[in-house]
């Protein structure tokens, strides 16, 4: 890059050897930080394979053959296989969810009445839907939420039944 603009780099910086755009230095074999840091991830993989596939071979090689006198190239394996997930088929008593719960989900940027576009001013109600500011109310979008039963349970736990003990008559 600074052989393009005729520019000099300064004494002591060099630029990368991976021509990144970056600057190398000596002690990282004129690679820039990230560059390095690739290479030894790079070598580090291929010398943990390398010990893993020579002590798999030495222990299922028999006596007579040394691990040593074996090489392999490790660019020439083919990639290990990808991991797929086995396919699980649907139950016939399996509930499907409906539709406009599915839209909502999908779509939680829009209000579930009017369709209008909410974005960060869109309001969450309790029933787990986004309403714009006019039918953000309960009463203007038929909540299936049950205020009332959740206010009873609130004051039972708030206002525990406290009997005590019968009074002896005198």
């Amino acid at each position: 890059m600074a052989e393009e603009h005729r520019c000099q780099a300064p004494e002591g910086h060099r630029l990368c050897a991976n021509s990144c755009g970056f600057f190398g230095s000596p002690a990282t074999m004129n690679l820039c930080s990230k560059c390095y840091r690739d290479f030894c991830l790079k070598e580090q993989q291929e010398a943990s394979i390398k010990s893993t596939v020579q002590a798999s071979l030495s222990a299922s090689v028999s006596p007579s053959v040394s691990s040593s006198s074996l090489v392999i190239d490790f660019r020439s394996l083919p990639p290990p296989p990808l991991l797929t997930l086995p396919e699980v088929a649907e139950a016939e008593d399996v509930p499907t969810v409906p539709e406009v719960a599915v839209a909502a989900v999908c779509q939680p940027n829009r209000c579930n009445v009017c369709r209008k576009r909410v974005g960060l001013t869109g309001f969450k109600c309790k029933c787990g839907t986004t309403f714009c500011g006019i039918h953000r109310y309960p009463e203007k979008h038929a909540c299936s939420f049950d205020f009332k039963m959740v206010g009873k349970e609130e004051i039972a736990r708030s206002n525990p039944l406290i009997k005590a003990e019968k009074l002896e008559k005198i």
